[in-house]
């Protein structure tokens, strides 16, 4: 099995340690090796790839027997198991919660397996289309909370988390639904500050603060286009083109505060949501053009 991280010999990573002697970049503070992650559940891995798969196939025309393959695994892996608790997208070092994006990448591995079927006149898994329905009830139902006006991070909890757009991204939420409407406002109240996003502002378990996410920040240019809030989009993505340093790259972060970058840097995602976003926007401008 492969690891998340190794060392510059090859050899996987021992167990995480703090190298206390060690100031960290500008300060940052506590310098670590290791990553304890990657021993947490995170169940939401399915459904980006299941997303890939589907996109792939469709604009080729074809799907490969290895890749089919691989979606029906995933798809006994979300049948087995998406009722679980996990540590969500963020690796948040706190107990396992019922993440609500979580339940929706679940949804979309099932969902994307079975379209992907259909076109390719594969057999559709017998319990697929009912799980898939379960999951989507359920998260429309427990998801909700009344005292944020939005879909939240996990059950029974009020904090936002910028991964929540997703439910209405992916097709499980309607983008016109009024729940799906008022979850972009809270993001975009709660969340947003100036030409960037944060993930969430709750406690994670790690010391210190963070800034905004470049890839939430996408989530949310995407969230404005797919509600009709063209201007607003426009307006977040011409902010986040004039946040990119000389060098023509984005990183993970970016802090408001002080004006300065954060974190891995360059960061592939970064760079993937804003290549989304500017190829979403000239098929919109073109289609208002044609009109």
């Amino acid at each position: 099995m492969a690891a998340p991280l190794y060392s510059v010999t090859g050899s996987p990573l021992s167990t995480e340690a703090i190298i206390e002697s060690l100031p960290g970049y500008a300060g940052s503070r506590p310098v670590r090796i290791g990553n304890a992650a990657d021993h947490q559940v995170q169940l939401d891995v399915f459904g980006p790839i299941a997303e890939l798969i589907q996109t792939l196939s469709r604009r080729r025309g074809t799907l490969p027997d290895e890749h089919w393959q691989l979606m029906e695994q995933m798809a006994s892996a979300v049948l087995a198991r998406w009722h679980e608790p996990d540590h969500g997208i963020w690796e948040a070092r706190r107990a396992p919660r019922h993440h609500i994006y979580t339940k929706v990448m679940c949804w979309v591995t099932l969902d994307r397996a079975m379209h992907t079927a259909v076109r390719f006149r594969r057999p559709i898994g017998a319990e697929w289309e009912e799980t898939a329905n379960i999951i989507r009830s359920e998260v429309l139902r427990e998801g909700w909370d009344d005292s944020a006006s939005s879909y939240t991070v996990a059950y029974d909890s009020p904090d936002l988390d910028a991964a929540v757009l997703h439910i209405g991204l992916s097709g499980l939420l309607d983008v016109r639904d009024q729940r799906f409407l008022d979850t972009v406002t809270a993001v975009e109240r709660e969340l947003r500050v100036g030409p960037t996003v944060f993930r969430y502002r709750y406690d994670d378990g790690l010391p210190g603060l963070e800034g905004g996410f470049h890839i939430c920040t996408t989530w949310l240019i995407e969230a404005y286009l797919a509600v009709g809030r063209l201007d607003d989009a426009l307006e977040l993505f011409n902010q986040l083109v004039a946040l990119f340093g000389p060098t023509g790259l984005l990183p993970e972060e970016f802090d408001p505060g002080t004006e300065t970058h954060l974190g891995n840097h360059p960061q592939a995602y970064s760079h993937l949501g804003f290549i989304r976003c500017a190829q979403l926007l000239d098929r919109y401008l073109d289609s208002v053009d044609e009109e």
